[in-house]
């Protein structure tokens, strides 16, 4: 009967050396696939660059709308050089805001310091015109006042001698052919006074007539000369209680009595009622 027998293995073959170029494409075959090339390590300038722009967007100020928000800045450009340019530009329109900015500054300034120097000029100008104005008052005050003062200061001379002489008697009529005395009108009618020895006087410092000191009527005021004063005082002393006559060109103008003596040489006759009474007696003691 045949048999079927297993079969011997074979012997293994002996492996056939393979060349350099055979090696090479098995190992490219047996080689897991090749992992990403790592990352290139960017440059110090790109670093840089990087680094400003992170240092820009984290410093950007909040930009709003015309209504909300400003305008939006600008993106810088990629290229370098354009980004230099867009800066420097910035930069430049930058100084040119700042530098309106200062000039509209000066300007004010300028024209706050204009004003206030001409309200300083115009306060100076209107003191110096009150001042000017002043002054021109009291020039004009005190000329008015030295030219009455001189007009005063200079003696009044009459155009005939004005005597004084005491009254030592009063009898009602004529006065007899050679008594020492003078006839004047008196209510009563013409009458005589007779007279002692008594003082010429030629010129005055002052005659004028003025309002009485009741307001009811003039006087006539005398002021006499320092020449004249001393005479007068000593008259007046003698003759207290009693009438002295004013005669002028041998004719009596008024006999008041005498109530204190007179040192001063201020002399007020009193009694006209009326302002042309006290100007007739001023006029006839002047010799007109």
């Amino acid at each position: 009967m045949a048999t079927v027998e297993p079969a011997e293995p074979a012997e293994a073959a002996e492996p056939k050396k393979l060349s350099r170029k055979e090696r090479r494409q098995a190992k490219k075959q047996i080689l897991p696939p090749a992992e990403a090339a790592p990352a290139k390590k960017p440059s110090r300038k790109e670093r840089r660059r990087a680094k400003k722009q992170g240092d820009a967007a984290a410093t950007k100020p909040p930009e709003t709308k015309p209504s909300e928000q400003p305008a939006a800045r600008p993106a810088l450009p990629d290229d370098p050089d354009q980004r230099r340019r867009a800066r420097v530009s910035q930069r430049q329109r930058t100084a040119a805001e700042v530098k309106r900015s200062r000039a509209a500054l000066r300007g004010d300034r300028t024209r706050q310091t204009q004003r206030e120097r001409e309200a300083r000029e115009h306060r100076a100008a209107l003191l110096v015109m009150v001042i000017t104005l002043g002054l021109l008052i009291a020039a004009v005050a005190v000329t008015g006042g030295m030219i009455a003062a001189s007009r005063h200061a200079q003696p009044i001379t009459l155009a005939a001698p004005l005597h004084v002489y005491p009254v030592s008697q009063v009898t009602a009529g004529q006065c007899p052919a050679g008594t020492p005395g003078i006839t004047g009108p008196a209510a009563t009618g013409p009458t005589c006074y007779r007279l002692a020895q008594g003082i010429a006087i030629r010129k005055v410092a002052d005659l004028r007539v003025q309002k009485s000191a009741d307001g009811r009527g003039h006087d006539v005021a005398v002021a006499l000369r320092s020449a004249d004063q001393r005479a007068f005082a000593d008259l007046t002393r003698a003759t207290v209680g009693r009438q002295v006559a004013f005669v002028v060109r041998e004719q009596l103008v008024t006999a008041p009595r005498v109530d204190t003596p007179i040192t001063d040489g201020k002399v007020v006759i009193t009694g006209p009622p009326t302002k042309p009474e006290a100007e007739k007696i001023l006029r006839e003691l002047r010799g007109r």
